[in-house]
């Protein structure tokens, strides 16, 4: 008897899911509504479709989220991979070309012997053995969602996310812009850079806080009530709202960006990041917004530089789905009440593409691994992988939110690290990486 498994869902994490499952021996059902069916945000009916940044953030160890990369990268990640092949200039982030990304991974599952895709909508959760993981991501379809409700019990489980626009760089006036990288990381132009003075900030803010904001979609409109915000996503104008230089102490901090002509920082910088590997398209930086269309192109249009921008794409707000997981999933993002049903990606309440697809691979390889009659991986809180992990099923002393990678989740050292935090981090990537590469000669991953 051929030991199958089921993944529902192809964006970042069931695509991964698939892809491990399918690498330990286990034969896959990949489950994926479009293209008969889209959410609001999806456009392009390949998976691993990414609808926000195309950052997948800092590549580098000294950073949490870089660790995770190194992570799943070492233990034969398709989403990385997929990175890899298709990355573009971004500093020290790794960001990629999205539809060539897309198109990578969509690629690789489709021509997979073992991973069988079925074009279909899926609208209630199986009712067998057959180890099943649910990754049907932030959008997840209002039927499948009502069965997920039943099943947890729990009726408030979303909260809103927000896209930043896409400008033309042909747009763009580059003699109010210049190029460099913050504190000089990268190439020197991974990032085109926009200064604005006192003035030009201060009519900006206002503009901002003042702007119109666009209507919710039908499918919001029931949840307007209770909108909250994560706030690794905030949109830019609710962020302005807190307090006046509370942009200038984020997505527009001006501090290690001198400015060519003076050697010395602007009073805001909005950054612009390349969206492609032909510097066609730039992303700007922080900014995601809930702004009517309108509204962009006027406000944002008073930053120097992008007076006659041209945007090839607005930014756009959704709704986000996510469990309350403390409780509900175990260490591998099991349920807890049946031990063959798994989540993975935002929905469990990791927050990131790398996060989730780290979600995506650890629930995957577990349902594998179960349907083939093995012992789970035990990824610890030594781990970036791990501590993700720990963190859905345990939660925090305050109400559980969705969270991004970071060292304060790993277990802390025995000893306290000489040297600073420089060290610190160190030390956490040293030990995270030597016990993956444990795990994987232990358990030929």
């Amino acid at each position: 008897m051929l030991a199958k498994i089921r993944v529902i869902g192809a964006g970042l994490a069931g695509s991964e899911a698939a892809w491990q499952a399918a690498r330990q021996g286990a034969e896959v059902e990949l489950f994926e509504m479009k293209p008969q069916k889209h959410t609001p945000a999806h456009h392009a009916d390949t998976f691993a479709e990414l609808c926000c940044s195309n950052s997948l953030r800092s590549a580098q160890l000294s950073n949490a989220v870089g660790v995770l990369k190194e992570e799943i990268s070492r233990l034969g990640s398709l989403i990385m991979e997929a990175a890899y092949a298709t990355e573009v200039p971004a500093g020290g982030a790794l960001a990629v070309n999205r539809e060539d990304f897309s198109s990578y991974v969509t690629e690789k599952i489709k021509s997979h012997p073992a991973i069988t895709v079925r074009e279909e909508e899926v609208t209630e959760i199986p009712n067998d053995d057959i180890p099943t993981v649910i990754a049907t991501g932030p959008l997840t379809s209002d039927a499948l969602a009502r069965e997920i409700v039943r099943l947890t019990g729990d009726e408030g489980l979303h909260f809103f996310d927000a896209a930043a626009p896409i400008v033309e760089a042909s747009s763009i006036d580059y003699s109010k812009a210049f190029f460099a990288s913050r504190y000089g990381k990268g190439n020197g132009d991974d990032y085109l850079n926009c200064p604005l003075s006192e003035e030009e900030y201060r009519a900006f803010y206002e503009a901002l806080t003042t702007a119109e904001l666009a209507p919710l979609k039908e499918f919001d409109r029931e949840s307007q009530k209770d909108l909250t915000v994560f706030e690794g996503c905030m949109p830019v104008e609710v962020m302005a709202k807190r307090g006046y230089d509370t942009l200038r102490f984020g997505p527009m901090k001006p501090v290690g960006l001198p400015l060519p002509d003076t050697g010395k920082d602007a009073y805001a910088i909005l950054q612009l990041r390349k969206e492609n590997i032909d510097g066609t398209l730039y992303n700007m930086v922080g900014f995601q917004t809930h702004l009517t269309f309108p509204e962009q192109r006027r406000v944002f249009r008073m930053i120097p530089g992008l007076e006659s921008a041209e945007f090839a794409r607005y930014g756009v707000m959704h709704r986000n789905t996510y469990l309350h997981s403390p409780g509900f999933l175990g260490d591998n993002y099991a349920t807890l009440m049946r031990p063959t049903l798994y989540f993975a990606g935002q929905m469990t309440g990791v927050e990131g593409y790398v996060e989730s697809t780290a979600s995506g691979f650890v629930a995957g390889l577990s349902a594998a691994r179960q349907a083939l009659g093995l012992e789970p991986i035990p990824f610890d809180a030594t781990t970036v992988t791990g501590a993700l992990a720990q963190y859905v099923k345990s939660g925090s002393n305050t109400k559980f939110q969705p969270m991004n990678a970071g060292f304060g989740l790993l277990a802390p050292f025995a000893q306290k690290i000489k040297g600073g935090k420089q060290a610190r981090n160190d030390a956490y990537a040293a030990r995270a990486l030597a016990e993956i590469d444990r795990l994987k000669g232990k358990y030929a991953l």
